[in-house]
């Protein structure tokens, strides 16, 4: 199994997608949302019992929950970012529409309509974040592949990412040019042979050889 070091572009020539790979999906962009030190609402016991606010303490967000009274208007003044959840359509569309209003980026569990992001099932190990969406189609299947991917990707995929790494850091400054850098990392990384090697133990031989295929291998 390869894989290069990032890809470039969308997937069509020069960076552009073709119309018939093109995602009709609201959530069509995926991104990864620095939440450090931000303020982030929490609203109501279904969505503290699905472990959002853990989360997002976790990624660094300064969480206040709502789980024990309705929803007000103000709840999300200097907001960046609110989950909810709440089984009264009235609500839902209070949260979403007053989060517009402010400016704050809304998710409301299980109805797409009122949302602006969709939030991922995820596998992390340590800096390794392996996300899966369904555009909010089905949560169910979402968190089926989390589960067939966690058992795919073990503990021992944090110390691969950590080799990987290790190496990018030491190579880029005799590989400056970005394309030829690509390039390298794309005939370079066996993803294979790294976890094989991880995973009995031998990080300094798996970094030694990726060091040795990134710095002498013939570019194409």
């Amino acid at each position: 199994m390869t894989a290069p070091e990032h890809e470039v572009g969308g997937g069509g020539r020069g960076g552009v997608t073709p119309p018939e790979h093109r995602t009709k999906s609201r959530f069509a962009y995926p991104v990864s949302l620095d939440v450090s030190g931000k303020q982030v609402v929490v609203i109501g016991a279904d969505a503290v019992a699905a472990g959002k606010a853990d989360a997002l303490r976790a990624a660094g967000a300064d969480v206040t929950v709502i789980d024990d009274r309705p929803f007000r208007p103000e709840d999300l003044d200097g907001a960046f970012l609110c989950v909810a959840s709440s089984s009264d359509p009235a609500e839902r569309e209070a949260i979403f529409r007053d989060g517009r209003e402010r400016g704050v980026l809304v998710n409301v569990m299980d109805d797409p309509g009122r949302c602006d992001f969709a939030a991922p099932a995820v596998v992390r190990r340590g800096d390794l974040t392996i996300a899966i969406a369904t555009s909010g189609r089905s949560p169910a299947l979402a968190r089926k592949l989390r589960e067939e991917l966690e058992r795919r990707f073990g503990e021992e995929w944090d110390e691969v990412l950590d080799v990987i790494g290790e190496v990018r850091d030491e190579t880029n400054a005799e590989l400056p040019d970005l394309g030829r850098r690509i390039r390298r990392w794309k005939d370079a990384l066996d993803l294979d042979e790294v976890e094989r090697l991880v995973s009995s133990g031998r990080s300094d031989e798996a970094k030694k050889r990726l060091r040795g295929r990134l710095l002498g291998a013939p570019v194409r």
